[in-house]
């Protein structure tokens, strides 16, 4: 895992920026997700209700930040899985990518209701219905149901998302009949480079100061605008700040102790990154071949484990590099 993959996963960990992230998310902003409510899961031993007759699944997290949120809706608690995936970079295979995420989740959901039930018949568990034949042969029970995942991803690039949004847009087929029968897959996402002052309202946590400033990290006039007319910009969280500097390159100063940060006092390098933009785009074009050969090498790879079903390695190679060069030393992939 990256210098930037670690800060942002360790800032995205902040209940009070996660829950943040979905109430913009799921109710535009308004109050509904309370940060006390969410749990984060992390390891296989956490154990939440989960099916007919009391049946209980554990969970072990896949994301880079996985919660349950236990909330309530009729005076009956309401279970949620949300995830975050944090990216530096746009993903040109989001969409399958979290898919397979989605679905092993899914799959886990089915496969450990399975396992509870039969488990509950071996002992003889009067609570226990006896399943009819259907019931029996799939291990998932008529009155058995799913917990519903969101995953949404936190792009902290200043550009637009310029990838595959959809399943849909990643199919070499766009015959409109022929997509109306397959299933579209949409990632759920939040780029600053993309949203308005008024969608960037929606945050109340620091998480707004942090995609504001990414926002106009390019450009230094109004960044400089933006942070001398906002008052919170002067008391950000550390952990904030460094997201601020990992994903623009700028560094801003802190005082040796005290956890907020004078963003407004600390700004340095504003003009030394407008002098290195002009050095960094004459190196830019020669940068431009070797992205396009590692996506072209990435996407046959990940279509070559989706026609051999192999999931568990194709979920096992987003995260680990060694993996995936051995895969794709495998399947003949330069």
């Amino acid at each position: 895992m990256g210098r930037k993959d670690i800060i942002t996963k360790e800032y995205m960990e902040d209940t009070v920026v996660f829950a943040d992230v979905f109430n913009h998310m799921i109710y535009q902003g308004e109050k509904v997700i309370d940060p006390k409510n969410l749990k984060e899961l992390d390891t296989a031993s956490v154990v939440i209700p989960y099916g007919a007759d009391g049946a209980e699944v554990p969970y072990q997290k896949y994301r880079d930040v996985f919660k349950i949120l236990c909330a309530m809706e009729d005076e009956n608690a309401v279970y949620l899985l949300l995830g975050v995936e944090n990216q530096s970079n746009v993903h040109y295979a989001m969409p399958v990518k979290n898919m397979v995420y989605d679905s092993l989740e899914y799959a886990t959901q089915v496969q450990k209701a399975e396992s509870s039930h039969r488990e509950a018949l071996r002992k003889k568990n009067p609570k226990e219905k006896k399943p009819d034949p259907a019931e029996f042969l799939s291990g998932f029970y008529k009155e058995d149901r799913l917990l519903p995942i969101i995953t949404v991803v936190v792009y902290f690039g200043a550009d637009n998302w310029e990838a595959p949004r959809s399943l849909h847009e990643m199919l070499v087929v766009q015959d409109e009949k022929i997509l109306s029968l397959v299933p579209d897959y949409r990632i759920n996402l939040i780029a600053p480079g993309e949203m308005s002052e008024e969608e960037l309202e929606h945050f109340t946590s620091n998480f707004r100061e942090v995609m504001q400033f990414i926002k106009y990290s390019e450009d230094a006039e109004k960044l400089e605008r933006l942070v001398k007319a906002n008052a919170a910009f002067a008391t950000v969280d550390r952990k904030a700040v460094r997201v601020m500097e990992e994903m623009t390159g700028m560094k801003i100063e802190k005082e040796a102790r005290g956890e907020k940060v004078n963003v407004c006092k600390g700004i340095l390098g504003i003009e030394e990154k407008g002098r290195a933009a002009g050095r960094e785009e004459g190196r830019a074009e020669g940068r431009a071949e070797g992205v396009s050969a590692g996506i072209q090498r990435e996407q046959k790879l990940t279509r070559s484990l989706l026609r051999d079903n192999r999931l568990d390695d194709l979920k096992r190679a987003l995260d680990d590099p060694a993996f995936r060069q051995k895969l794709c030393e495998e399947y003949g992939i330069d």
